[in-house]
């Protein structure tokens, strides 16, 4: 189905001023995305030879802050969005585990600790859509982190494949809604804007019935900013950070230019 271009100038407009509406409905998300586990090994690894608090950025509702905390680390989940740590605290109280949930902004943050160890997962870098926004965040995490700490962040590699977009609703999937049982088809649209290098997303969900008839139909929007490896370098660079290890994914595979994934892993310069 066309997309008509005043549809493609709201989305763009959403995503610009709200970049949170996946992120609204906790419970659904989690059905989606917490079974992916693949930073945790890494993470762990990493965790091992560092000392004091772990910070997790954007942490959402846990995902890879709990099973740190399960294998004894201290914890500290900080996120944006109340509901997603809402649904954060419910998870760790059930497995009797102490973390803190800290709602402050990313760009912005006022905690009263430094850590050795600072992470953030889930292409969450990708959600600071301007220099600014890059720039303050990476502030904050130097901010943050002890002289000799880590920062471990994973972002999407701005291959050719990947920034594709198709201003036409494209089918993705078909599967069955766990709450309502009904049957759901999920189609994506995606632009591409090259000249602020953003990528605007909307994923379409169709809900049908035994009969095939759409009952519900729901919408969410999220706008990316891709990076290049070599501006990657220069911004972090500019914030004192080294880059140790640049992987094409959790695994530590050797990144190449058809990557999907950059993971990078960087160590605080001294003062």
């Amino acid at each position: 189905m066309q997309v008509s271009l005043s549809r493609r100038i709201i989305l763009k407009e959403i995503n610009a001023s709200n970049n949170l509406d996946m992120y609204d409905d906790p419970s659904s998300y989690d059905e989606e995305y917490e079974s992916y586990q693949a930073e945790i090994p890494l993470l762990l690894k990493w965790a091992s030879i560092t000392k004091g608090t772990i910070i997790d950025l954007a942490c959402g509702t846990g995902r890879a802050t709990i099973p740190l905390a399960n294998e004894g680390y201290k914890l500290m989940g900080i996120d944006i969005h109340q509901g997603m740590l809402d649904r954060a605290k419910e998870k760790s109280s059930r497995m009797n585990l102490k973390i803190d949930w800290v709602r402050q902004d990313c760009t912005q943050l006022n905690l009263k600790t430094k850590a050795s160890l600072i992470y953030t997962v889930g292409n969450s870098f990708q959600h600071f859509l301007t220099n600014e926004n890059q720039d303050a965040l990476l502030s904050s995490v130097r901010n943050h982190l002890i002289d000799g700490g880590i920062f471990i962040f994973g972002t999407r590699f701005p291959n050719a494949s990947e920034l594709l977009s198709s201003p036409e609703e494209e089918y993705v999937r078909t599967y069955k809604d766990k709450n309502s049982q009904l049957i759901v088809e999920e189609y994506h649209i995606s632009e591409y804007d090259a000249l602020t290098q953003i990528q605007h997303n909307s994923t379409i969900k169709k809900y049908k019935d035994s009969e095939g008839e759409i009952v519900k139909e729901t919408s969410s929007n999220i706008s990316l900013r891709y990076v290049y490896p070599k501006e990657m370098e220069r911004i972090l660079h500019k914030y004192g950070l080294k880059i140790l290890h640049l992987y094409k994914d959790w695994n530590g595979s050797p990144i190449t230019s058809v990557s999907n994934e950059m993971i990078y892993i960087c160590r605080k310069i001294n003062d």
